[in-house]
């Protein structure tokens, strides 16, 4: 049987493999190890699977993982989250739908510390929906703007998504980050955006808040200080060279570290956030190792190269074949997890991006955007169902409409996106 084949053949049993719920890891370690098995011989897949785990855990680049996770959770567990949203609760006090402006507000700044979608959705959740609700705001606006808010954490730097595709493709973390500040920064103000239009659309979803003072808006500032002095740190550490990425999520949790031993995270508490941090961190570690043996059938059964050849025959202009690429990204968000998605599938897909000469980094910006959509998308939007978790008394409906708005918010982005590739490259040294 020819190595193409086979590698068919193996895409094929990892989707049969998920429909049944296999865990995705372990869904990419079987396929990854029996697919080389058939390839090469089944003594190379065992050593394979022995060399496999050593290669990913003992990764540099890597290690920058668990610091950006352990950021995001001991900014939760240190009370930081809840004079966030207070803080830009009264910078936006008196606004027609202000508090959910401010959610949005507020799962952007954490999301600059946090590196992780679900973690910013989760803690946001908890936080602003109550206060939100307390105000009759409807659920459908509350939630959704919760849910795409927490999306952001994809993309603003540090994002562990841009970490991932930049070891996975070999590129720079560094330009992965600076890349993606520009598109980060534009969600966080097309979501503003989007609040508005529909509060003016429809009024009665939301009331004004409590009208506040420019001395009130400038005294709750303060709220927001030690965010920015995190991601200020990193970012521009990296930016000038005085550390690398890694090295800088390590600057960037040991400062978190500070501030929680400062307010006072002590025994338990601060023992409870390592073992969440570990736990996520697993999982993540998980997929990355299942990854890495996926990938190496992939190679040998040049199914790639193939499917690169069969698009070059079709003489289809590269953008064409980038659109159709984001369209399978858009399919598979809907019912895949965003990370999982992603080392799935960078692995086939990189070498055709290459063999076109696009630009890797605009393209790891534009599929880590289509991604985020995926988490916010129905059948399983995995915001959605993070926030369905927390707020058990708000419908999957009622969550899928209110997101609706900002679904359309990240299509005109994407566009404009693809139309002007230089906004991805305007913080690149």
């Amino acid at each position: 049987m020819a190595s193409e084949t086979i590698g068919a053949l193996g895409l094929g049993a990892l989707l049969i493999l998920m429909v049944l719920r296999v865990p995705v890891a372990l869904t990419m370690l079987i396929v990854g190890v029996v697919g080389f098995a058939q390839v090469i011989s089944w003594d190379a897949a065992i050593s394979q699977l022995k060399t496999v785990p050593v290669e990913v855990l003992s990764n540099y680049s890597f290690s920058a993982v668990p610091m950006f996770i352990l950021m995001g959770v001991l900014a939760a567990h240190s009370g930081m989250a809840g004079k966030l949203f207070q803080a830009t609760r009264v910078i936006c006090g008196g606004w027609k739908g202000g508090l959910a402006i401010a959610a949005v507000g507020s799962c952007g700044v954490f999301s600059a510390i946090s590196g992780s979608s679900l973690a910013t959705a989760s803690t946001m959740t908890r936080v602003a929906l109550p206060e939100m609700e307390r105000y009759g705001y409807n659920r459908g606006l509350a939630t959704g703007a919760l849910a795409a808010g927490g999306t952001l954490g994809i993309m603003i730097p540090p994002s562990i998504a841009l970490l991932i595709y930049a070891v996975l493709t070999e590129q720079s973390v560094g330009d992965m980050f600076m890349a993606g500040l520009v598109p980060g920064l534009m969600g966080l103000v097309m979501y503003s955006l989007t609040v508005t239009v529909v509060m003016r659309l429809r009024p009665s979803l939301a009331v004004a808040g409590e009208p506040t003072s420019w001395r009130e808006k400038l005294a709750s500032m303060s709220g927001l200080v030690p965010f920015f002095a995190v991601f200020l740190l990193m970012i521009l550490g990296i930016y000038f060279g005085v550390f690398t990425p890694t090295e800088g999520a390590s600057v960037g949790a040991f400062a978190t570290l500070l501030y929680a031993l400062f307010k006072g995270l002590r025994g338990r508490e601060l023992w409870q956030a390592v073992q969440e941090t570990l736990a996520l961190s697993t999982v993540v570690f998980f997929m990355l190792v299942g990854a890495d043996a996926l990938g190496y059938f992939i190679s040998v059964s040049r199914i790639s190269f193939s499917i690169s050849d069969f698009l070059y025959g079709m003489d289809l202009a590269p953008i064409v074949v980038v659109l159709c690429i984001l369209l399978m990204y858009f399919v598979l968000g809907m019912f895949m997890d965003s990370i999982a998605m992603l080392v799935i599938t960078v692995p086939v897909v990189f070498p055709i991006i290459q063999s076109l000469g696009i630009d890797p980094v605009w393209f790891g910006i534009v599929t880590v955007l289509t991604v985020e959509l995926g988490l916010i998308t129905p059948p399983v939007g995995m915001n959605v169902f993070v926030i369905k978790a927390m707020a058990p008394h708000v419908g999957l409906g009622e969550i899928f409409r209110g997101v609706a708005p900002f679904i359309v918010s990240d299509f005109v982005r994407l566009v404009v996106l693809i139309a002007f590739p230089v906004l991805t490259s305007l913080f690149l040294l």
